[in-house]
């Protein structure tokens, strides 16, 4: 007990660092961004979803249009704490962290179905649970198959779709970042899980903040700090390997999302680290194909473009959104 207890100080401590730390890169898009940053009021909160506490970041006027940010691998709602107070004038922006991650429950194994198909149902449900019928998504990474399931089960609740480095087509996933992961989707073998592993250790959590970089003494060491602090709970990588192995669903629900980008034409602003070893840029062009209206911007970064280039991406999404979305909707 005492254990955990230093665990939960020493996160909250951190936490607290992280959110104090502002993005160095220049503002794109509207000069009054900086100045919001500086005002923003995140609240965090908590709410029950199936017996499960969700934990979510909530900033701005709710009855302004609803921004859903959802997190990738191996963080958190923590990935945009520079991102909300840059949206919140404008914008009710709401940030859950999904089971297993973050601040969240993470219910045993044998007490909760660790899938994508479930982290989607949790979401849903979240937004039922926090009164949001219609919202602008943010994906990156895991955030997108959370997402694009929603997306495609209630295509009248999305207004606007901002991706991050998140794929929705084979493109981009044929690197040797995915070429273990698809042998364990081929054969869940206790060996073939073991070479997957060393990528829930604090220098795998690492790499993915500073590969492809412009400088790395921009990206804060909170970051991966937080993030590995929270893998290293009893049973947590057991989770995420069992994530990895359920990613190897996603490919197959490609054609659905890419029929719903056809027929519903949503809106769609794509920001991407184009330096990101695992999803590289060759998974951002194809959405142009479904949606040649779509607005794409490639980033000197990785893959946490926000890391770096929170203030650039915030002002890209106050221009794309100020134009897309109306008040109230």
């Amino acid at each position: 007990m005492n254990n955990s207890h230093a665990f939960f100080r020493t996160a909250a401590a951190v936490t607290f660092a992280l959110a104090a730390h502002a993005s160095l890169a220049a503002p794109v898009g509207e000069k009054s961004t900086a100045n919001v940053a500086s005002t923003a009021s995140v609240a965090y909160r908590n709410v029950k979803v199936d017996g499960v506490n969700i934990f979510y970041r909530e900033a701005g006027p709710k009855n302004a249009p609803t921004l859903l940010l959802l997190h990738g691998f191996p963080t958190s709602s923590q990935m945009f704490r520079n991102l909300i107070p840059q949206l919140a004038d404008r914008y009710h922006v709401i940030a859950p962290d999904y089971p297993g991650y973050g601040q969240s429950d993470m219910p045993p194994m044998d007490k909760f179905t660790y899938s994508f198909d479930n982290l989607a149902k949790v979401v849903d449900k979240f937004t039922e649970a926090v009164g949001v019928s219609r919202y602008a998504l943010y994906v990156q990474d895991y955030g997108a198959p959370v997402g694009f399931r929603l997306a495609a089960a209630h295509p009248e609740r999305i207004s606007a779709i901002v991706v991050q480095n998140g794929n929705a087509y084979d493109e981009g996933l044929d690197n040797d970042f995915w070429a273990p992961l698809k042998v364990y989707w081929a054969d869940k073998s206790e060996a073939n899980g073991a070479k997957l592993r060393p990528l829930f250790e604090l220098g795998a959590t690492k790499w993915q903040y500073t590969e492809g970089v412009r400088d790395v003494q921009h990206i804060s060491p909170d970051a991966w700090t937080v993030d590995q602090a929270y893998m290293d709970r009893p049973g947590n990588k057991d989770i995420q390997l069992e994530l990895f192995y359920s990613y190897g669903s996603n490919p197959g629900h490609y054609a659905e999302w890419q029929s719903y980008f056809r027929k519903y034409q949503p809106p769609m602003l794509i920001v991407w680290g184009k330096n990101d070893k695992i999803f590289p840029p060759a998974g951002a062009h194809p959405y142009l194909r479904d949606l040649p209206k779509a607005e794409l911007h490639l980033l000197d970064t990785g893959h946490f473009a926000l890391e770096e280039d929170s203030a650039a991406i915030g002002g890209y999404m106050r221009s794309f959104l100020g134009r897309t979305l109306k008040a109230g909707k």
